[in-house]
């Protein structure tokens, strides 16, 4: 995904600039300091720490919480700021004492070093669902460390019309062979059975790609057996793309066939703009999008299923995230109002209530099921542990994953891409070998 496409949004108040969930570093995009005081809080004397949180969308919900976690906590001012990035932090020394962050590459690297402090003995951390905590762990760990505590799940499947599906008197598939039908039929009533927005990449690899891999590849295996592998990528190795990844793409190429003819310069707006008048049946997209749908058409009868790529519906997953984690980092000038913070922002009325707000599943054993409609056809997969981390998530930004596929779905020819995705990470490899150094 690049940045400067449409960031999805949860709320879907407002069209914002998406960071994207793989951000490499670089500039830091301006911390945006929200006024962060309530009114008094400055009195003399007040211990002053700051909160970093990466979602724009959700800005003014956490400033809310911050300012009552500085009424039930006299003495402690929180500042918030908004940056789409980690490393100015750290580069500077100057980390924050609380941060809130996608669970991701970006924030592995800090995993990795060892500069977020254990929060394995905060109250919370025994509350963590085992298969999340695990997904938690897919990225990077730390010897004997609990990094980060898991805050937001969001899971993403295909968004489907339910007025269009009982009209034509359509099932909910369950397998490949009858999600094919599915569309076939669909196209026969000249309705579009996929809308798809090829303009904005990260659309693709969070839908397409990771859809078609996800029920088929365990992806976090498949990475880690490739990295271990070394720098022998390619058809004739162990692991590698073109044989791992072959018969989703499959999938994919066959998926491409039931688009909306001008998905090619679609973006991710007008697709929430299509599907929520009615032009399409489907649309895979996560739960980001709802909220942009229900201001086109906030009677729009919706719901979500996984998208089945096998003929065995025991197999079917959902794709997921853990959207929001949160860390202290070892050089935080506070460390005890921090943990003070967490333990506040993880209580039991808090983090439920955040997670029914913005359309996430809650990551915590006495979490409530969702209620919402659009979410619960995915709640018996992320009950069950029945989802998958997306494998473009494991890809890094060096590799263009989401132009690879502007271009595969336009040629057809998914078996070069994979052929691409083999050399530029057998060169990654090769740039990282320690005797390439």
């Amino acid at each position: 995904m690049t940045i400067g496409t449409t960031r999805p949004t949860t709320t879907g108040a407002r069209p914002v600039s998406r960071r994207g969930l793989l951000a490499a570093g670089g500039s830091l995009l301006g911390g945006l300091a929200l006024g962060g005081c309530a009114a008094g809080a400055s009195s003399a004397g007040a211990t002053t720490i700051r909160f970093y949180e990466q979602k724009q969308e959700v800005l003014g919900y956490f400033d809310r919480l911050l300012r009552r976690f500085e009424r039930q906590r006299p003495g402690v001012r929180v500042i918030h700021d908004d940056t789409g990035f980690i490393a100015p932090q750290f580069v500077r020394d100057d980390p924050a004492d609380v941060g809130c962050f996608n669970d991701n590459l970006e924030l592995a690297r800090y995993i990795e070093r060892g500069v977020l402090s254990d929060l394995g003995g905060r109250p919370a951390a025994r509350r963590i669902k085992p298969e999340v905590a695990k997904l938690a762990r897919r990225y990077a760990v730390y010897p004997g460390r609990t990094s980060v505590l898991p805050y937001s799940l969001a899971a993403a499947g295909v968004i489907y019309n339910k007025r269009i599906f009982a009209r034509l008197g359509l099932p909910v598939p369950t397998t490949w062979d009858e999600f094919l039908d599915v569309c076939a039929e669909l196209k026969r009533a000249r309705v579009t059975p996929i809308y798809a927005t090829g303009r904005d990449t990260w659309t693709i690899w969070q839908g397409l790609f990771d859809y078609s891999v996800g029920s088929l590849v365990d992806t976090p295996s498949f990475f880690d057996r490739l990295a271990r592998q070394g720098t022998d990528v390619g058809p004739d190795s162990p692991v590698s793309f073109q044989k791992d990844f072959a018969v989703p793409m499959q999938r994919a190429r066959a998926l491409t066939r039931y688009y909306n003819p001008d998905a090619a310069s679609r973006s991710y707006a007008d697709g929430n703009l299509a599907f929520g008048r009615g032009r399409a049946a489907m649309y895979l997209q996560g739960p980001w999008a709802l909220g942009q749908i229900a201001t086109v058409d906030p009677h729009l009868d919706i719901g979500t299923f996984p998208l089945p790529v096998t003929n065995r519906p025991h197999e079917r997953k959902a794709r997921v995230n853990v959207d929001l984690a949160l860390y202290i980092p070892t050089g935080a000038r506070h460390p005890g109002e921090a943990a003070e913070l967490v333990d506040f922002l993880m209580e039991p009325a808090v983090i439920d209530a955040y997670n029914r707000d913005n359309l996430a599943y809650g990551v915590t054993t006495d979490a409530p099921a969702t209620r919402d409609p659009r979410l619960t056809g995915l709640q018996p997969y992320v009950d069950s542990g029945a989802f998958y981390p997306g494998a473009g998530t494991f890809v890094p930004p060096s590799i263009p994953l989401g132009n690879y596929l502007q271009r595969a779905i336009a040629t057809g020819d998914f078996d070069a891409m994979l052929r691409q995705l083999d050399s530029d990470w057998r060169r990654i490899a090769i740039r990282s070998s320690p005797t390439s150094h």
